[in-house]
């Protein structure tokens, strides 16, 4: 989705004949290994399940550029396979895959591969954040931030402002923190602030020593979170940046230090968001009229007032005629005894609970009867709410990209840019 936004937007510019190309950035860099290592699905059960690649030697330390797929890899698309509801497309899928995902290839590179397969067509390019050619440019920011920390400071008093403004900072920076990680063989490890000196990893160096390093072997260095924007935009010339809720958030809390380090801000355009639902699901919806947020929770409450609502219209009618009758009666009856014992107040009210109770609990028992009757509306709530909030997380942070071109082919990046609106303003259901 961001990449299908970044596409449009750069085709806007064009028909006002401005030069404009979309990036595709890949934080290869990062080396949070569980983040990339598992993908979902929809299976042929209809139900979500993960499948997850097995661990490679340096996961988890080593950023996910040094690392590379082994044999392994092969299982974990052979399982992909098994789990994906079979299609016209589903050969194809996993072939595209395999040329990518294959025993020696880098991680990031896989991944930057198969994006670029799928919609590099369109003008899309897909940049690797772990390219050394580009440490010699940037240079001079993490020397910057090695000289003084003001990247660290700066998020930290912005933070005060977001807080005082009722907002959550994204980062929450120490006072010992640096905003830039040393790469070595080891790792990506954290620089800290220790006795007026820089702490990597066990050893304590002083402060002119690594900015020295950093001027002279830049590719030893890498950005955390709140740099990285800033290394990014230094690259290229960024006209607007375009990314998730929680990015922008970030770009909310880094404003300041694109001033200190003398970098152009770019505009924010939030990426399209979207809940890609087939022709079967989209008639469900329409059906029963439910609304999309009403399917988040995974409890059977949505359901149960669904299947409610399909009741014979005289078996709710009637349980509502004695609820009324009941509440009627009851009072009637406590007027009549309280002249008798007025203690027998509490009573009366105590048996019209229990009968209230004894009604609901009939109630219940119609509707798991229904249940059992209408499996067709279960089976079609079930799938539907699989598909749009898998686990209860909306659909487009939760399934892979494979899910739906398996679904749908390798056209669907094409599909996405025809119907997906550039104005990324509302959340959008697309039926495709």
């Amino acid at each position: 989705l961001k990449a299908v936004t970044a596409i449009q937007l750069a085709r806007r510019l064009r028909d006002q004949r401005i030069a404009a190309v979309p990036v595709f950035w890949v934080e290869a860099e990062d080396h949070d290994w569980a983040e990339v290592r598992s993908t979902k699905v929809i299976d042929r059960e209809g139900a979500v399940a993960a499948v997850t690649a097995a661990d490679v030697p340096g996961a988890g330390s080593l950023p996910v550029a040094r690392l590379t797929f082994d044999a392994g890899i092969a299982q974990t698309l052979s399982e992909l396979r098994d789990r994906l509801p079979a299609t016209e497309f589903t050969d194809e899928t996993i072939a595209s895959l395999e040329h990518r995902y294959r025993a020696g290839a880098p991680v990031g590179r896989a991944f930057a591969g198969w994006i670029e397969d799928l919609l590099g067509r369109h003008g899309l390019v897909v940049f690797e954040a772990d390219d050394p050619t580009l440490k010699p440019v940037v240079r001079d920011l993490f020397a910057h931030e090695l000289a003084g920390r003001p990247a660290a400071r700066l998020a930290r008093e912005q933070a005060g402002v977001m807080r005082s403004l009722g907002h959550a900072p994204q980062v929450e920076t120490t006072e010992d923190g640096v905003s830039v990680f040393y790469v070595d063989a080891a790792g990506r490890r954290a620089i800290r602030v220790k006795d007026g000196q820089y702490l990597v990893g066990d050893q304590l160096r002083p402060v002119e020593d690594v900015r020295a390093e950093a001027l002279d072997h830049p590719e030893r260095f890498s950005p955390n979170v709140l740099l990285r924007p800033l290394v990014q935009d230094r690259l290229f010339p960024t006209a607007c940046y375009v990314g998730g809720p929680a990015e922008l958030a970030y770009q909310a809390q880094i404003g300041p230090l694109y001033r200190e380090f003398g970098v152009e801000a770019p505009l924010l355009y939030s990426r399209g968001s979207a809940t890609i639902v087939d022709g079967g699901a989209a008639r469900f919806l329409d059906r029963s009229g439910l609304p999309l947020e009403s399917l988040q929770p995974q409890d059977d409450g949505t359901l149960n007032r669904l299947l409610q609502e399909h009741l014979p219209g005289g078996v709710e009618r009637t349980l509502a005629e004695i609820n009324e009758i009941i509440a009627t009666r009851v009072t009637a009856l406590g007027q009549a005894v309280s002249p008798i014992d007025p203690t027998l107040s509490g009573a009366v009210d105590t048996t019209a609970e229990r009968m209230r109770e004894t009604l609901k609990t009939l109630q219940n028992k119609i509707v798991q009867a229904a249940k059992r009757k209408d499996e067709t509306l279960r089976r079609q709530f079930t799938r539907t709410r699989a598909l749009v909030f898998p686990d209860g997380d909306p659909q487009e942070r939760a399934l892979g990209i494979a899910f739906f071109v398996n679904r749908y082919g390798p056209a669907l990046g094409d599909r996405l840019l025809d119907v997906l609106p550039v104005e990324t303003d509302k959340h959008y259901v697309l039926v495709l």
